[in-house]
């Protein structure tokens, strides 16, 4: 088997065009529109092809020159991360959008060696009001803000 040259972009390139095509079969059943009158399966297919199309010249280019070798898993992050997010999508209705988001983001930042509590707190207050501020005021939606405000 041939080695590839720069395996990181040659698999983020394949990653994408598994989305791009996740994207379309999804979108298959739903109408199109036109550009002028987009319908609801406009902007995933068209998002699809441009995953694909993008995702196969990264692998295509990635097949020339060099790049480092792809580094060990991880579980320990990976791990982490996921089991937070997990965790927000549980805890979400109980505990309100704001400590939930503030949970998840420092929960998630201990995954990385350079973990510090103070800019974890800073972060996830920031995301927290930017998360308010999009999702229940901008768009609108019945999340809870605070514990028992649901």
């Amino acid at each position: 088997m041939a080695k590839i040259p720069r395996p990181k972009d040659f698999y983020a390139g394949l990653l994408f065009v598994g989305f791009g095509v996740l994207a379309i079969i999804i979108a298959r059943n739903y109408p199109l529109g036109t550009a002028a009158r987009m319908g609801p399966g406009y902007f995933p297919r068209l998002l699809g092809i441009l995953l694909i199309v993008l995702g196969a010249a990264l692998s295509l280019t990635a097949l020339r020159g060099q790049g480092p070798p792809l580094p060990g898993w991880k579980w320990r992050p990976v791990s982490i991360v996921l089991l937070s997010v997990v965790a927000f999508g549980l805890v979400l209705t109980h505990a309100g959008l704001v400590l939930s988001t503030i949970g998840l983001i420092i929960v998630a930042s201990t995954a990385s060696r350079e973990f510090r509590l103070r800019e974890s707190v800073i972060s996830g207050i920031l995301l927290a009001a930017l998360s308010v501020g999009v999702f229940v005021i901008g768009l609108k939606l019945q999340l809870p803000i605070w514990p028992g405000s649901g």
